[in-house]
């Protein structure tokens, strides 16, 4: 029997995954300055008609992998605070992941090295605001619902919460001993954020 023709849909999707892995493999190493867009498109197997296509030129892909790895460490935090009944457990879980997170070469290299200087620091916080920003809020509101958080805005205390994990990362990300710096945040960020609870 023939091979059933695929739709424009299925074909752009393809071409769209094709050109995402190519570029989140080459973009972890050697980095985004280091790929030109014709070694991206060799890789994916497209044209670089393509690429302009469906991205707009590289800067476009370099987001939307940033966009798939940041729903990838959003849902893996989300799965770590469905893990626990109670919230602040949850909540240190969560940190800890995220900040484990950090430490892989493709998070350390794309999301907290080149996300940076490619995007610019407007357009990264603001990536961070739309992942972070909704889970730090849920984690506190649940908290708060439990009469344990110190009275405070939890948009404010949310928004605050989320630049210390980010700090955080960037300082894992550029330390010299990721790991020992891992550990170093993370007892620094407990101690801090413990600071939020009633007593």
């Amino acid at each position: 029997m023939p091979t059933p023709r695929r739709s424009q849909t299925e074909r752009s999707q393809t071409t769209q995954a094709a050109l995402i892995t190519a570029a989140r493999k080459l973009f972890a190493d050697p980095g985004y300055a280091a790929v030109p867009a014709d070694e991206i498109v060799r890789e994916a197997g497209v044209t670089r008609g393509a690429l302009y296509h469906h991205f707009g030129d590289k800067q476009g892909l370099f987001r939307a992998v940033i966009e798939q790895i940041e729903t990838e460490i959003t849902e893996e935090l989300q799965d770590v605070l469905r893990s626990a009944d109670d919230p602040w457990a949850a909540a240190l879980g969560a940190l800890s992941r995220f900040l484990d997170l950090c430490l892989r070469p493709e998070v350390v290299r794309i999301s907290l090295t080149d996300a940076i200087s490619v995007l610019g620091w407007p357009e990264w916080r603001e990536l961070e605001n739309r992942y972070g920003l909704g889970l730090i809020t849920e984690i506190l509101e649940s908290v708060a619902a439990e009469g344990r958080l110190v009275a405070a805005p939890i948009p404010e205390l949310a928004q605050l919460v989320l630049s210390a994990c980010a700090e955080a990362a960037l300082m894992i990300a550029h330390a010299e001993d990721p790991e020992a710096a891992k550990e170093k945040s993370l007892a620094a960020l407990v101690a801090l954020l413990s600071g939020l609870l009633r007593t």
